[in-house]
């Protein structure tokens, strides 16, 4: 038996960014792939501050979410890559925003990341069936 895989889109993208999918929707799972904060109808990234970095980075998944049927609460787990730890607390308090009642799990590291971004994101939601 195999799965039935669902390719999600970021509906404002008009560039390729890589060989990915923004999403991959299987059996109501949205893995949602890394999402930094980048310009989707342009693809230039969005320079910020760490507070701003995150909010266009959530704003990406958010629209991912949305393009599957979901809602940020769905979110059930992040990982969430920093450029600079020292920038946590400033990113943890944009971040919270976004997430009304439960937070989603989540693991937090410092990386190395492409092109001078401080943060990166990736996603898992529970989609509920329609």
């Amino acid at each position: 038996m195999s799965l039935m895989i669902q390719e999600i889109f970021h509906p404002a993208k008009k560039v390729s960014t890589g060989a990915y999918s923004a999403g991959l929707l299987i059996d109501g799972w949205l893995f949602v792939s890394g999402q930094g904060p980048v310009d989707l109808s342009t693809g230039g990234i969005l320079r910020g501050s760490i507070e701003e970095e995150t909010a266009a980075t959530l704003n990406n998944i958010k629209k991912i979410v949305e393009e599957a049927g979901g809602r940020m609460e769905d979110i059930v787990k992040c990982t969430v890559h920093l450029s600079d730890i020292v920038d946590f607390d400033r990113y943890d308090v944009a971040y919270a925003s976004f997430f009304s009642a439960v937070k989603p799990a989540r693991t937090t590291v410092q990386s190395v990341l492409s092109d001078g971004i401080k943060i990166e994101i990736d996603a898992i939601a529970k989609i509920k069936a329609k």
